[in-house]
């Protein structure tokens, strides 16, 4: 048995030896890294990594070891490689203020959007202005001691595990990712971006994708509390609108489970009433709500939700937000509106943009289970803006009901200028959908109920135009209107157990259901 392990040992050597020694491979402990865990092993990655940028790139390999550092500078045509059993570990700031990670870097276009994406120097690993970079390896980004959650422009510290700006083909694959600040991936102007089996727990958004085009995002675990999971955006932050566009997520969970209890597997839910803005855990899928440029041609599919927001769509900023494909979603344990579909005007944006467009959306094949009383789902415009051309079919929904009758006479104010969210937006007069200057929207296959017996319609309508139903089915209570309308006209429903075949012309206001015909209902 010792002979056995004697030969182990010298295997492992070995082969330590030749990783060390092939060409285009520098192991950051050759270069002066202990891997203790204590000692400040900065300078020696960051020699590392200029040692393969001088001979015109290679892997940077960290093997076996807890490598504690402040700002890693990732250089062009470098792959860092985080092996089994390597934590890069974010080190605390120095309390006296000095020294510690990069500082922010200054940034004329800091007013449009918030301080956490107007910089990127403040992070444990960045990069600005390269190509062909990698981030690779099953070992671990441990943010914990020196990440905040917040955006910080104390001296010293930073806000984010990995910061990107305007970088062309980059691969982020298999790291795990744990409390990994504001941002645990903050990609600004990427285009070419790749990010693969990447697991993350922490403690604000997990990946941001900012003005970048050609995205790839699949097979990620995230979960986020506190923030979004995987949130698309299109900010002012590179001094000029740009969309995101052609993007792709797919084979993905997000989550809202408490910090670090994903990655140690134990799944809690007793921090809800401990996130910021004291509304809900977040850990969703989003649009926005940084939404300058917009964004275009982006399909989601084969994604699971779990005790977390719904999806988000929201375009508030004066972005075009069109030509969008999500389909097989599960959700479960939903904690507000399962669809949010949101065109506002916020404008945090040059004086003069007009409001943008949310259009063209496609959502079909979705479970939701056990989605929250308050909301409903939600697709609303605004007055003289509507969102147009949106597609929902073979959706079930089951909420959990108990609405009031006094929810059912909620007016919900318009809001247009306010933080787009359903939260903001307060209890809804529908349980299924509540849709506003809406024009173009088609419903098939739609099945909604209820947990306990709700005092609100399903559908409550207002300011839809040509809205087209067919196979709906709600569960709904006789005194309760199937559907409330106001200022709707050309409206059609066929095939449903809700309500017999009908069109409506144009009704003012009024009500429908099986045995009573519509009040003010033109022929």
């Amino acid at each position: 048995m010792r002979y056995f392990l004697l030969v182990v040992a010298q295997l492992l050597v070995g082969f330590a030896l030749l990783a060390q020694q092939r060409p285009g491979f520098y192991n950051v402990r050759a270069y002066g890294a202990t891997g203790d865990g204590k000692t400040l092993d900065t300078p020696a990655i960051n020699k590392a990594i200029d040692a393969a940028a001088a001979a015109g790139g290679g892997t940077v390999y960290f093997p076996a070891g807890t490598y504690a550092s402040f700002s890693i500078h990732l250089k062009s045509n470098i792959a860092l490689f985080i092996d089994q059993g390597a934590t890069v570990l974010a080190a605390e700031p120095p309390a006296n203020g000095t020294g510690g990670y990069d500082a922010a870097e200054p940034n004329e276009s800091t007013k449009f959007q918030d301080f956490g994406h107007s910089h990127w120097h403040n992070s444990l690993i960045w990069g600005e202005n390269l190509v062909n970079v990698s981030i690779l390896g099953t070992g671990l980004i441990d943010g914990k001691k020196g990440l905040t959650r917040e955006g910080t422009r104390t001296p010293g510290m930073a806000n984010k595990a990995i910061a990107l700006k305007l970088c062309r083909n980059v691969l982020i694959r298999d790291i795990t990712v744990l409390y990994g600040g504001h941002f645990g991936i903050l990609a600004t102007g990427i285009d070419n971006f790749t990010v693969d089996n990447v697991k993350m727990d922490t403690n604000r958004d997990g990946i941001d994708v900012d003005c970048c085009r050609h995205v790839r995002i699949s097979n990620c675990t995230i979960n986020s509390p506190f923030d979004d999971a995987i949130c698309l955006k299109s900010s002012y932050a590179l001094g000029f609108a740009r969309a995101t566009e052609n993007v792709t997520i797919t084979n993905c969970e997000v989550s809202g489970f408490d910090r670090g209890t994903f990655f140690d597997g134990t799944y809690q839910r007793k921090e809800a009433a401990l996130v910021p803005d004291k509304m809900d855990v977040t850990g969703r899928i989003k649009f926005g709500t940084e939404s300058n440029g917009g964004f275009k041609n982006i399909t989601i599919s084969n994604c699971v939700f779990e005790f977390c927001r719904g999806l988000a769509l929201e375009t508030v900023d004066g972005g075009i937000l069109e030509d969008v494909t999500i389909t097989n979603i599960t959700m479960r344990d939903i904690v507000n509106s399962p669809f949010f579909l949101r065109l506002g005007a916020r404008m945090r944006g040059p004086e003069g943009t007009p409001v943008g467009v949310l259009r063209r959306v496609k959502i079909s094949n979705v479970v939701v289970y056990n989605a929250d009383v308050k909301y409903g789902s939600i697709i609303s415009g605004i007055p003289g803006h509507d969102i147009e051309d949106v597609t929902l079919d073979n959706i079930r929904i089951e909420f959990q009901g108990g609405g009031t009758k006094e929810q059912a006479t909620i007016n919900p104010a318009e809001g247009e200028k306010d933080y787009p969210d359903p939260g903001h937006m307060g209890d809804m007069p529908s349980y299924g959908f509540f849709m506003r200057h809406v024009k173009g929207i088609e419903m098939r296959n739609i099945d909604i109920r209820y947990q306990k017996d709700d005092q609100r319609p399903p559908f409550v309508l207002v300011d839809v135009k040509d809205i087209n139903l067919r196979n709906i089915k709600a569960q709904h209570l006789t005194s309760v209107p199937a559907f409330t309308l106001q200022a709707v006209s050309n409206l059609s429903i066929k095939d449903s157990e809700v309500l017999a075949d009908k069109k409506v012309k144009q009704m003012v206001k009024g009500k429908l259901q099986q045995t009573v015909e519509p009040a003010l209902a033109q022929p």
